[in-house]
This record gives structure tokens, C-alpha cells and sequence, in this order.
């Protein structure tokens, strides 16, 4: 029977195309795995933080090393923070390419709903927060704390809990997640950078030029040469990470302006391709080291947080902070992407794809206010260490991210077993030979 064909318009978010359907199920997968060890690290660097050898723990986290004339003599949770994660934000900025030049946020209308979506829970959450911590100006400097989401966290519990959701939530997800992490990037570069100093930062852009031109200029060398990359283009990378250190901006920019420069293959219509481009070559190299090794590293030593005991409990408990980013990640966060999404909806011509129900968008907004990993560096950025907001803001982060992926496990776990259903009524055998010959009600895999 034949179909009306659906224009890019008129559905948000779209199937895609297959390739682009294999390479979001590869990165699925390599996030979950990344989360669980998120948080197995996060957990270690609790229990340690607050069991009797807990000064071990704060020795190693605050030990020193680098070249001090270079502004590099920083701690180990400090060479976590500015230098391993420049690695997860590479990847950012490599993501964040992709989806733009040849995934879907290529299409304005296509990414419409996602795009305002993430807006929506940036602004929210960042309003709830201001507004329960507004009569305590020294606890303002937080504000951004709730805008971000973690998505290897996120992705986790999507992928324990949700093998039979259709693919339309998991593209609504990540390419959520996508503009999220753009919009925390921005935010900490705009808001949280005190000084800059503009030699080193100008030689950091002309480190960031040098490593974008050989890269364009030599795609194929180094996809075919994996070893090459790391021979030529490591040092220049790094020496870029370095001088936008000394400009005063946060370091990880380097990591997604270095992302940004690599070449990226267009989506073609018969998706036939002889080689992986650059961008997917290096996707695949780093991703491991940042789920496996930068991103978990970073948690073990921003997550160690010493609670005080019972007392200490009680006192985070009843803090301003503790409430504004619990309230903004767990509360604030799904009503901003629902709102949001609802309003497009109503304005524009965009609508979610026919697989979704609203239900599942609130399940979407829950995993959002899952705020880990960004959210425990801008922690970082807007409260000095040892100061009482600082531990205070990191124990309401990890409460707030238990919460919101208890509840969305809890949502979308429904959810799941609901789709289960639909999935087994819709096959059919049309032989009667025992075999489901069709599967209805997805999307065609040939």
C-alpha cells in the first residue's frame, strides 16, 4: 500500500538515515558503558571521602605537579578538570559538527523541537535556581550549575531500562543532549571567565588554525594512518589546550574548538563510502579514552565530597543550594523541555514524531536533570574550594542526579514494557510458519 510521504517539516524528530541510525546506536552503546563507570568512580571517591581514610583521598585529589612558568603547576583534580576533560569536550565538538553538517540538526526544521527543547531546560532550571537563592547573593555565582545534562550518565539509564523505546526518543535524546552541551559551553566561556590574557589567547587560536589546516588538508593521510594523528596533530592540540590555559578561558574550549576544525563527510543518498571520514575515524579512537579513562577520572576525584556525617547531612539538607539545584535539575528541567517543546508545537508546524507521546518527553525531561559531569565542573567554577557552597553544591548535584534517573527509570521503565507490547501485537507471520515475516510499526530495513 502506498504511503504519503512525509516532509522534514511536518515530523520532528525524523528516523533519519540508516547510517545515521547505526552510528547514534554505536555511540548508545559506548555511552552506557562510559556512565556505568561514571558512576562506579563517583561512588569510590565518596565512600573515600567520607570513610576513616579520607584525608588519603583529599592528599592525592589536591597533590601538585607541572611547570609553574607556564601556569601549569596545577593539582591532580585540577589536571582532571582543565586537561582530561578537554578530551570529553573534543568529542563534543566533534559530535556537535556531525550533527550540523551532516546529521539532524542539518535541517532547521528537523532539529526544531530538540534545539528549543534544550533552550527551554537551560532557561528553567537557571531561573528556579536564581530565584530560591536570590536572597543569598554569595550563592548566585551557581546559577549554571542545573543548565547542563550528563549524557553518558543519561544514556546509561536510557539504554538499562529502555531496549524496546523507539529509536525517535533515543535521536530526541541525544540530539537534546547535543545543543545542551553547546549551551554549557558557551555559558562557561561567557560567565565564568574572570580575565583574559589576550597573547596567550591569541596563540591559542593560532594553534587551533594551524591544527583545523592540516587536518582539512591531510583527511586522508591521517584516516589511513591512525599513528600519524598522533605524531603531527597531538602536540599542536596540546599546545593550544595549553595557551588557552594561560588566557584565563577554561581550557576545555580548546577541546571543542580542536573538535569543530575536523573535516566531516556529508551524508550522501546511497551512504556508500570506501573509508570513514576523519571525524568518524577520530570519534572512534577517542571515545574510549573519554568514557573509559578521562570522564570517569574527572568524577573520582569532583565527586569526593565530605558530608560531615549525619550533621552534615542535615545542614546540606536545609542549605539554599541543596534545594535550588535539586528543585532546577529534577523539577525545572523536564517542565523547561515539555514547555518548551508543547509551545513549538502549538506556533510551528513541528510535531513529535507519531511513535511519541508526550508521556515520553517528560521521560526524556527527567533523564535531562541528570547534571553530572558539567554540572560538577561549573561547581568547580563558581564556588572556591573548601568553602561550605562548594561541597554543598556537588552533594545536591549527586542527590538531584540519583532522583531524576530514579524517576525516569521509573517513567520510561513503563514506558518500555508498554512499547514491548505494541512491538509483539505488531508482528506478523504471513506464511503461518511460526516466523514474523513483518514487523509493523518501524521503520523499514531495507
Amino acid at each position: 500500500m502506498a504511503s504519503t510521504p512525509r516532509t522534514p517539516d511536518q515530523t520532528v524528530p525524523r528516523y533519519g538515515t540508516f547510517s545515521e541510525a547505526r552510528r547514534i546506536s554505536t555511540i548508545l552503546r559506548t555511552e552506557a558503558v562510559g556512565g556505568i563507570l561514571l558512576v562506579c568512580a563517583a561512588l569510590v571517591a565518596i565512600v573515600w571521602a567520607n570513610s576513616p581514610g579520607a584525608d588519603t583521598y583529599f592528599a592525592l585529589r589536591d597533590w601538585e605537579f607541572g611547570y609553574e612558568p607556564w601556569h601549569l603547576r596545577l593539582s591532580l583534580g585540577a589536571w582532571a578538570a582543565d586537561g582530561l576533560l578537554a578530551i570529553f569536550f573534543f568529542l563534543v565538538g566533534l559530535e556537535l559538527k556531525r550533527e550540523f553538517v551532516a546529521g539532524d540538526l542539518k535541517h532547521v526544521r528537523t532539529a526544531m523541537l530538540p534545539i528549543a527543547a534544550a533552550v527551554g531546560g537551560v532557561l528553567v532550571p537557571a531561573g528556579i535556581y536564581a530565584a530560591v537563592v536570590w536572597s543569598h547573593p554569595e550563592l548566585r555565582a551557581g546559577w549554571a550549575i542545573p543548565t547542563a545534562t550528563d549524557i553518558a550518565f543519561a544514556v546509561a539509564v536510557l539504554a538499562i531500562i529502555g531496549s524496546k523505546l523507539p529509536a525517535a526518543l533515543r535521536i530526541f535524546l541525544l540530539t537534546l543532549a547535543v545543543v545542551d552541551d553547546l549551551l554549557a559551553i558557551s555559558i562557561i566561556a561567557i560567565f565564568y571567565t574572570d580575565s583574559i590574557a589576550v597573547l596567550p589567547l591569541l596563540l591559542a587560536l593560532l594553534s587551533i588554525a594551524v591544527y583545523g589546516a592540516i587536518a582539512q588538508a591531510f583527511r586522508r593521510f591521517f584516516s589511513t594512518r591512525p599513528l600519524a594523528a598522533w605524531i603531527v596533530l597531538l602536540p599542536i592540540g596540546v599546545t593550544a589546550w595549553a595557551f588557552m590555559h594561560a588566557s584565563g578561558i577554561h581550557a576545555t574550549i580548546a577541546g571543542v574548538l580542536l573538535g569543530f576544525t575536523i573535516p566531516v563527510l556529508h551524508a550522501r543518498r546511497d551512504e556508500q563510502r570506501t573509508a570513514p571520514g576523519l571525524a568518524e575515524g577520530f570519534e572512534h579512537r577517542f571515545r574510549p579514552i573519554s568514557a573509559g579513562f578521562a570522564v570517569p577520572i574527572f568524577a573520582f576525584f569532583a565527586a569526593g565530597v565530605s558530608v560531615g556525617g549525619w550533621e552534615g547531612l542535615r545542614a546540606a539538607a536545609a542549605n539554599p543550594v541543596t534545594f535550588g539545584i535539586v528543585a532546577a535539575l529534577v523539577l525545572g528541567k523536564p517542565v523547561g523541555i515539555v514547555l518548551t517543546t508543547w509551545l513549538v508545537t502549538k506556533a510551528t508546524r513541528a510535531r513529535l514524531d507519531p511513535a511519541l507521546r508526550w508521556i515520553d518527553i517528560v521521560g526524556v525531561g527527567l533523564l535531562a536533570g541528570i547534571g553530572f559531569t558539567v554540572s560538577l565542573l561549573v561547581a568547580e567554577l563558581s564556588f572556591a574550594a573548601g568553602t561550605p557552597a562548594h561541597d554543598t553544591a556537588k552533594a545536591a548535584i549527586l542527590a538531584a542526579s540519583v532522583i531524576a534517573a530514579a524517576l525516569a527509570a521509573i517513567l520510561l521503565g513503563v514506558r518500555n514494557r508498554q512499547f514491548g507490547r505494541v512491538q509483539r501485537r505488531d508482528r506478523v507471520d504471513a506464511d503461518g510458519d511460526g516466523v514474523p515475516d513483518v514487523y509493523q510499526g518501524a521503520p523499514p530495513q531495507a
